[in-house]
């Protein structure tokens, strides 16, 4: 009997397009400030959010606008660059920095650089609701070239965790299963999955 074999890294990409975001309570405020920067009171604003939550989909709609962007911007141990970029920011290029934590809990040790990100408007992004973590769910899977059906997207909100990480790692387990077993998307594989890392799958 053959064994499985590991399934070989596709070409797949994450859709950044206006059209592909996926709009609710957890980041309505987010997206309602990124697309309007001329209102803001100034020419920076930081976005705050989970791993997996969309901070890289706003930042590629702000950064295709014409803003610039510094991504992860909290694991800048220099601090340099960013005291830079801020102080560069104007109108007509406004910068967005978007990080897992808030300001006081970044790397960096720089005083003047601080000062500033304290008075920088933040915006944040929450973890998901029901209705988002199932639309999350279809868009990775859509994004992958996958479906699946409403019973396996009710399934897995169910019982995984109930994060973007969670909606993530869940979607490239499954990913990976059926491709080396050669199956199709559906309850019996994610539950075959979570039973397998002591998740429950009831």
């Amino acid at each position: 009997m053959e064994e499985a074999q590991p399934p070989l890294p596709l070409g797949w990409q994450d859709r950044h397009g206006p059209a592909d975001f996926i709009v609710a309570d957890s980041n309505r405020a987010a997206f309602a400030w990124l697309a309007d920067p001329a209102r803001w009171p100034m020419p920076r604003a930081l976005l705050v959010g989970p791993a997996g939550s969309g901070k890289t989909h706003l930042a590629a709609m702000f950064a295709a606008a014409g803003g610039r962007v510094i991504e992860d911007a909290d694991r800048d141990t220099d601090g340099e660059p960013l005291f830079h970029a801020w102080n560069a920011a104007s109108a007509i290029a406004p910068l967005l920095l978007t990080a897992r934590a808030v300001p006081r809990d970044w790397a960096h040790r720089l005083p003047d650089l601080a000062s500033r990100l304290a008075a920088t408007p933040q915006v944040a992004i929450a973890e998901p609701d029901d209705a988002l973590l199932g639309a999350v769910l279809r868009k990775r899977l859509r994004d992958r070239g996958l479906r699946a059906g409403d019973d396996l997207i009710a399934y897995l909100c169910l019982r995984i965790e109930r994060s973007f990480a969670g909606a993530a790692a869940i979607v490239e387990r499954l990913d990976a299963a059926a491709l080396s077993e050669h199956r199709e998307l559906s309850v019996p594989l994610a539950r075959q999955l979570l039973e397998a890392q002591g998740e429950l799958g009831f």
